[in-house]
């Protein structure tokens, strides 16, 4: 870990709101409000948030699994499925799609081409796919984020 953090301060909280709290909480808005407001399937959801953690190296993203109405979250398998989402018979085409989007827009933006949105337009309304663009750049920036500071693995996971 590069951030200093005070004997008996929560990492992220410490990092996010009291470092910055200008920016961090407005970060924080943000982040939470993809989980919220989120209108996708789970299954495409994680599959794109998890694909991003497996990128960013993120310990406490790896970890988490979203919860929907209280209970409802992806398999235990489904971490190693995002993984293989190329080849899994796990995924259907829109949770196989999350998943790819996901890895090029981290790794390869620029080639997302005529092909890849035809598609997605067949699987995603407009609104969708601007949704999950904006939760992919959440995860990305803010996984990212908190594994270069070192912050991600020191961090404990709510309890649920």
């Amino acid at each position: 870990m590069i951030i200093d953090i005070p004997e008996g301060q929560e990492p992220i909280g410490y990092v996010w709101d009291d470092m910055v709290p200008h920016i961090g909480r407005a970060a924080a808005a943000f982040s939470l409000s993809v989980y919220a407001h989120s209108t996708l399937g789970l299954r495409e959801f994680e599959a794109a948030r998890l694909r991003i953690a497996q990128i960013n190296g993120c310990t406490l993203c790896l970890d988490w699994r979203t919860e929907r109405d209280g209970e409802e979250t992806v398999e235990d398998s489904f971490l190693d499925a995002v993984e293989q989402w190329r080849t899994t018979d796990a995924f259907d085409d829109r949770t196989r799609l999350a998943a790819e989007y996901a890895e090029r827009y981290a790794v390869d933006h620029h080639n997302l081409d005529e092909e890849f949105w035809d598609r997605m337009t067949a699987h995603y309304s407009q609104k969708e796919i601007v949704e999950l663009s904006m939760s992919i750049g959440s995860w990305l920036a803010f996984g990212r984020l908190n594994h270069v500071l070192g912050i991600d693995a020191v961090c404990k996971l709510p309890a649920r």
